[in-house]
């Protein structure tokens, strides 16, 4: 399910004219989502070693959080359980915990059984009984949840897949990359010396916003971006109020505090956004007036 390919629109096809030479484009799936990434000054033969780590990496990240195969976070679902955790699902599972406690509960990666009674039409009551993040036991040992509990890192987890490749980026020495894993990361500069740029558009497509990014990550999110079940957006409240929101872009140094941010963000008032801003810094909401 791509459900925010069209909202941050083609970030990197606007990044630099078509013809350049020392740009280089990969493309892929990560969680789920399109993926996509473009590489300037960097030769044919450094492109390739690049790409190839993507590859690996993204591959890496998934054996962790996807929900489309098999996965620690499949497992988890499935069994109640999960046993030695490793240390990346813990770092997780922590900055899952502050957004959780920052949004006032509107981050909560334990709505899955709703999103599932939604997206099927089974009865939400039951299901919005088994909500619940702070029933979810973690330790270095072992994270279990409760029956009929099951997670979701979608709000997340591609935020997070964008910070891995930007440190996977500075270890190869790469300073100038458009990092698209259905969340941004824009480090350095784009071919021709310009800051990368990125449009934003609304669940309909209309233009809201263009914006530019240097070394600064960018998630966008919207309730009606994706519809389940009778028409209703995907991105649900774990008390099952309405979005306050069409649409929330929120950018921030790490992609993984904007994506979780950008999530929350369609469910609260803007004070409550402003509160939840500030114990992230550098993390801001972008004008899409």
């Amino acid at each position: 399910m791509n459900r925010r390919r069209f909202l941050l629109l083609s970030a990197a096809v606007l990044a630099a004219p078509a013809h350049t030479a020392a740009r280089h484009d990969w493309s892929g799936l990560a969680l789920g989502a399109e993926a996509r990434l473009t590489l300037s000054g960097a030769s044919d033969t450094q492109a390739r070693h690049i790409f190839a780590r993507v590859t690996a990496e993204l591959a890496r990240i998934e054996a962790q959080f996807s929900l489309y195969r098999d996965s620690a976070l499949t497992r988890l679902n499935r069994d109640g359980r999960l046993a030695h955790p490793a240390p990346e699902i813990l770092a997780l599972f922590a900055l899952a915990q502050d957004m959780h406690q920052a949004t006032g509960g509107a981050f909560d990666p334990s709505i899955q059984p709703l999103w599932l009674a939604t997206a099927t039409g089974r009865d939400l009551t039951a299901a919005r009984a088994a909500v619940g993040w702070g029933r979810v036991r973690v330790t270095p040992e072992e994270i279990s949840l409760n029956p009929g509990m099951a997670l979701t890192f979608n709000g997340i987890a591609q935020g997070h897949a964008a910070d891995c490749i930007a440190d996977l980026m500075r270890a190869e020495g790469v300073g100038d990359v458009l990092i698209d894993m259905g969340e941004v990361q824009a480090l350095g500069c784009r071919p021709d010396g310009g800051a990368w740029r990125a449009q934003i558009a609304g669940p309909e497509g209309a233009a809201l916003a263009d914006l530019t990014l240097h070394d600064r990550a960018l998630a966008t999110s919207s309730p009606m971006g994706t519809r389940i079940g009778a028409g209703l957006g995907h991105i649900l409240h774990p008390q099952g109020l309405p979005p306050r929101w069409q649409t929330a872009a929120i950018s921030a140094p790490l992609a993984a505090v904007a994506d979780a941010l950008s999530t929350a963000a369609c469910l609260m008032d803007r004070a409550a956004i402003d509160a939840a801003l500030a114990a992230f810094p550098g993390a801001r909401l972008e004008d899409l007036s």
